[in-house]
């Protein structure tokens, strides 16, 4: 079907400047893209949307499916049960190279529970919905009549004009000390400030927008692009993998590409783009347009959503 506009920006495209010299490897080279006109959601796909989606349409995500064990050779045959993994905030200093000491893989996790069985998404109907695989982000797309943006559409939009700015708005993360996204203050993963008021994701639209009218281009979750992963050079990578597991604790899963060094398996992997909530100064500074991340296209996580774009203009 037609992409319905509603609550959906009209980008003209252009020339601008993507990725950046300053920050992470993965992120260099600087360099001239150009994109075209495109339609791009205001906001990451809500709850309330999904469950629409959901509604009509009977579909089911991969945290609420069993793992096949056939297809995750040498799975521990424990965890062929539906779940995903959930940020658990530590007690104190961990060692930041192993984010298993802040993931749980949280049986009966899914979008409609986001903290376990026993949560709901009561209330946070205008939350992002997480706990969504690149493929469930796919079917909303298409249920919708749109597509998931590639990794230029979406760092051009994030951008809102601000050419080689480092963030959504300028230069200085908080300017005289205002909170313009949600992403984590303090140390991670144990002590955060709340300066921005939550703790985990917050109602679509509680910051301010961009110059192109678009919300949480940063901070709040990472958000799926259509673009696989690759990385510039060896030396990308060899930092801590940010805040997101390393993949779903199953087994091998039997894929045709895979980036070796994020990870041994055999993994389709796709470009997330923004940051999240658990973004910190200490610890993956990607609260950023430029700032990207690998995740392995068969992983839901409490932090993951996505957006849409259209381009049937």
């Amino acid at each position: 079907m037609a992409a319905n506009r509603e609550n959906m920006r009209l980008l003209d495209g252009g020339r601008f400047m993507m990725g950046s010299d300053r920050h992470y490897p993965e992120e260099a080279p600087a360099r001239p893209m150009r994109v075209d006109r495109f339609w791009i959601d205001e906001t990451p796909v809500t709850n309330a949307d999904f469950a629409r989606f959901v509604s009509e349409t009977g579909y089911v995500t991969l945290a609420e499916n069993a793992p096949d064990p056939r297809d995750y050779p040498g799975m521990d045959p424990a965890m062929a049960r539906p779940g995903s993994p959930v940020f658990r905030r530590t007690s104190g200093p961990v060692d930041l190279n192993d984010p298993g000491q802040w993931w749980e893989f949280c049986f009966g996790a899914n979008w409609r529970r986001p903290l376990g069985p026993e949560s709901s998404i009561v209330g946070l109907e205008d939350h992002p919905v997480i706990h969504v695989a690149y493929a469930d982000a796919e079917a909303y797309a298409a249920w919708a009549g749109k597509s998931l943006p590639t990794e230029a559409e979406w760092e051009y939009a994030a951008r809102g004009g601000l050419d080689g700015a480092d963030y959504a708005w300028g230069d200085e993360l908080a300017p005289g000390g205002a909170m313009l996204a949600n992403y984590w203050q303090g140390l991670f993963p144990f002590a955060n400030q709340l300066l921005d008021g939550y703790e985990r994701t917050s109602p679509v639209r509680s910051f301010p927008p961009n110059a192109y009218g678009l919300w949480d281009m940063i901070g709040n979750v990472w958000e799926w692009t259509a673009d696989q992963y690759a990385q510039p050079s060896p030396a990308a990578g060899t930092k801590a993998r940010c805040c997101a597991p390393a993949r779903q604790p199953r087994g091998a899963r039997r894929r045709v590409s895979h980036h070796p060094a994020v990870s041994q398996d055999r993994i389709v992997q796709k470009v997330l783009k923004g940051g999240s909530h658990l973004c910190a100064a200490n610890y993956c500074q990607r609260y950023r347009p430029a700032a990207r991340h690998p995740q392995s296209i068969d992983s839901a996580t409490s932090h993951i959503g996505f957006r849409c774009v259209a381009r049937d203009l």
